[in-house]
């Protein structure tokens, strides 16, 4: 039943809001009665963070495979961009809509006003970012990039990728995601290095 309030919460967040989203639409799509819903949680903001949490968990191995230090460092970022737009369009078809990054939607729209769900994304971004971290520090390490901080690199190509992923949503255009692995290799230098050597 918990597993089933997260998923619920999870969706309902990422397509409507987390102020649009009430205990009772969460209650309802999981199957569950209120009196479940007080069981494990104290209030909705304690179960949006146990949501974001267990989505992450899920995509975690996912994670791991496309950053695998065994795949090229450059690969790591296309299959990364690729594994997004798919997993975007696929959502796009089942509710109509490009929704963007939950934890952005949900971060931009709480951050002022809810700690608990604020901390639980910004501990799942520091985790993403250290994805891009070890693959921007590989590519340097192999001459493909320069990059003397892979850190300050990684944060500006994740700002940089998840303002495009806002956009999207905005505008509801997955073409902005499908085109995002050109800019990314323009914000890591690469034609750049390439020039060079």
């Amino acid at each position: 039943m918990k597993e089933r309030l997260t998923d619920a919460a999870m969706d309902l967040l990422w397509e409507n809001s987390y102020g649009a989203t009430s205990v009772d639409a969460i209650c309802e799509k999981a199957g569950a009665k209120k009196g479940s819903f007080y069981y494990f949680f104290k209030s909705k903001s304690e179960l949006a963070a146990a949501a974001l949490e267990a989505d992450w968990n899920k995509k975690r191995s996912q994670m791991d495979s496309i950053f695998s230090p065994t795949v090229p460092p450059l690969e790591r970022f296309e299959r990364y961009f690729n594994f997004v737009h798919d997993r975007l369009a696929e959502v796009q078809k089942k509710c109509g809509s490009i929704l963007g990054c939950p934890l952005m939607s949900i971060g931009s729209e709480v951050s002022t006003q809810d700690q608990i769900v604020r901390d639980t994304i910004d501990r799942i971004l520091d985790r993403k970012i250290k994805y891009f971290v070890s693959a921007i520090r590989d590519a340097d390490a192999q001459g493909l990039i320069a990059a003397p901080d892979p850190e300050a690199k990684a944060k500006t190509l994740f700002a940089v990728y998840n303002g495009t992923l806002a956009q999207a949503r905005i505008q509801d255009d997955l073409e902005l995601i499908r085109d995002f692995k050109d800019i990314a290799m323009d914000v890591l230098g690469v034609k750049r290095a390439a020039a060079v050597s």
